[in-house]
């Protein structure tokens, strides 16, 4: 794997992060208005700075994925890294009521649906 390819692989996971998290975030607020606190689920720069992070492991570990072990089965693969990566988050704000559960929910959903979704950006950029 060369590394201009990966860092395009990256780019191109980084950018579908960033606009899946901004909208997850308006998703979140709008439906958890009424219970969230400020900065629950707002943006934030470090939440950017995360984003990009996030994409570059993710993109090394699918880099990892598509050159050694496999490509079949790449959904399913990314759909439990994003069950490993939201839930935690998603289920300590329930618990702490921080956010109604159809909130909670719908974020949980745009979790890994982003997931799965750059599973699928990282198969097209890997393979």
């Amino acid at each position: 794997m060369t590394p201009t390819r990966l860092v395009l692989a990256w780019l191109t996971t980084a950018v579908w992060f960033l606009l899946a998290s901004a909208g997850s975030v308006r998703l979140v607020a709008r439906l958890g208005r009424r219970g969230a606190e400020p900065g629950t689920v707002g943006p934030s720069p470090l939440r950017f700075r995360w984003r990009l992070v996030e994409a570059a492991v993710l993109t090394l570990f699918a880099s990892l994925w598509f050159d050694s072990l496999g490509s079949g089965g790449w959904w399913l693969l990314f759909f439990l890294v994003g069950v490993l990566v939201a839930m935690p988050q998603w289920l300590r704000l329930v618990a702490e009521q921080a956010l109604p559960r159809r909130a909670a929910v719908a974020g949980a959903c745009a979790d890994l649906a982003r997931y799965v979704v750059a599973g699928g950006i990282l198969a097209w950029r890997l393979r």
